[in-house]
């Protein structure tokens, strides 16, 4: 970086971003730079826009700009299903699959020891305000298939049960057009435990 602090400290900020190290990122710059005025301007300037107007809905917990989030306002969603998911990343996943319908809810991440992550840092309580409406009927458990993830759906679905309502989980196993020699022992060992009548 010809010893450029300007361009270090760039460097060094976007190797904060995950999968970029230092290389990747001095060749993003750089490829930035041939590119100034077509494309590190305009995004410089829709990055800051951006930071200066984001916030989390207050509703589903959902990055958003403005108050509540797109989702949360459209009223042509069914109310009735709420969607719980560790993480924002979770729902662009499902939105892409244009298969879910209904509204989220968004934990901010699952119960880890080892991470310290307790059930007061998470948005559990407000999901269970959420699930106590009267146009609520089912609650789609969305949650990693991980140890932590599936403590995190016990201790809601315990919680949960209180209000007599629906409670599921997408199912989990093999993939679609998945070989069982190329699946781990997990999946496999999870496929089996949820099996469906054929």
């Amino acid at each position: 970086m010809n010893h450029n602090k300007e361009l270090e400290e760039l460097a060094r900020l976007l190797t904060h971003l995950p999968g970029l190290g230092k290389r990747s990122s001095n060749r993003m710059i750089l490829q930035l730079l041939k590119q100034n005025d077509a494309l590190m301007k305009p995004l410089a300037k829709q990055m800051l826009k951006v930071a200066e107007n984001v916030s989390i809905c207050e509703e589903c917990g959902n990055i958003t700009i403005g108050e509540s989030c797109p989702i949360c306002v459209d009223k042509t969603r069914d109310q009735s299903i709420i969607c719980v998911v560790a993480d924002v990343a979770d729902i662009w996943a499902l939105e892409r699959s244009k298969t879910f319908k209904g509204l989220y809810h968004v934990l901010g991440g699952v119960l880890s020891a080892l991470n310290g992550v307790n059930v007061e840092d998470l948005r559990i309580e407000q999901l269970i305000t959420r699930a106590s409406n009267d146009v609520v009927k089912e609650i789609i458990i969305a949650l990693p298939a991980t140890m932590d993830g599936q403590t995190t759906a016990y201790l809601i679905s315990e919680e949960l049960k209180k209000l007599e309502l629906k409670i599921s989980r997408p199912a989990v196993g093999i993939p679609f057009g998945g070989e069982l020699d190329y699946l781990d022992e997990g999946t496999i060992s999870t496929a089996f435990q949820s099996r469906v009548k054929f």
